[in-house]
């Protein structure tokens, strides 16, 4: 049986919906009703007071959050060190065009990813009732339509040609409960360059093909955290119409469980989102 999911923003269209109806209904066919029956200024009812203070705060949120930013936490390690769990983020939505909330229908084109965004997406599953399909994802575009990709022996080929990685030292992490370094690498992707983290030892051949061609309206993401991310490696394209948008800018962090605030995380903006 698939889990339920909490969809914010279709209860935000509906509680938008219900609020903007009563208050207009009322507005338009009872309070001059009630008024003229009070012979002169009648008092809301309550249900009706309370619509008529939470509509226009609900619209204003739901316009903001449908066509210019919405905010996401990072909820894993696989954007590591670009993006850390606890990270709060902005995701731009007007970057590649205005859609319609819930149904998520473009309806003015605007642009499309490039190598190197950071986009959130809607998870397209990999096996027919996935129970995670739809769950809002975030990853580095590093296909885009037209291109083939290949990765082996921990490096990406756009179309046949490796793409340059230089070594930056190292990144610490939590490795099986135990502090560990890790190879720190900056990854020259054609159109973004950006820092990527590798396991130590040998190649970790994790994914089920090496070889990828991005078709139309497509795109072929990967983590940061290249041993430690679900991806495109594992379960293909992301089509355009999954796209939530493009992030760009963490304006807080709070790990619950790797000890509260980072400050020194506040105000950075992320690489592949601007």
């Amino acid at each position: 049986m698939g889990t339920i999911k909490l969809d914010f923003a279709l209860i935000l269209v509906v509680l938008t919906a219900i609020t903007g109806l009563i208050y207009g209904l009322d507005h338009w066919l009872f309070a001059k009703r009630r008024a003229q029956r009070a012979g002169g200024v009648a008092s809301e009812p309550m249900l009706v007071e309370y619509c008529r203070s939470f509509f226009p705060v609900l619209l204003f949120v739901l316009l903001v959050r449908s066509f210019v930013a919405e905010p996401f936490r990072i909820p894993s390690s696989s954007m590591m060190p670009t993006l850390l769990t606890g990270d709060f983020i902005l995701v731009n939505k007007f970057a590649y065009g205005l859609r319609v909330p819930v149904l998520n229908k473009t309806v003015i084109a605007v642009g499309h990813p490039k190598r190197g965004d950071v986009v959130v997406f809607k998870y397209p599953g990999d096996r027919p009732g996935d129970p995670e399909a739809g769950t809002d994802f975030i990853k580095r575009v590093v296909g885009v339509p037209g291109d083939s990709i290949e990765f082996h022996d921990n490096t990406v080929y756009v179309d046949g040609v490796a793409v340059e990685r230089v070594p930056e030292g190292s990144y610490e992490v939590e490795d099986q409960g135990a502090a560990a370094q890790w190879p720190l690498f900056k990854e020259l992707l054609p159109g973004r360059e950006h820092d990527i983290l590798q396991r130590p030892g040998p190649a970790y051949p994790m994914w089920q093909n090496d070889r990828w061609t991005v078709g139309p309206g497509e795109y072929f993401v990967m983590g940061d955290n290249r041993d430690n991310s679900r991806d495109s490696r594992f379960w293909g394209m992301v089509p355009e119409a999954n796209l939530v948008g493009r992030a760009f800018f963490i304006w807080m962090h709070w790990d619950f469980v790797g000890g509260g605030a980072k400050l020194g995380r506040i105000g950075t903006v992320i690489k592949g989102g601007a």
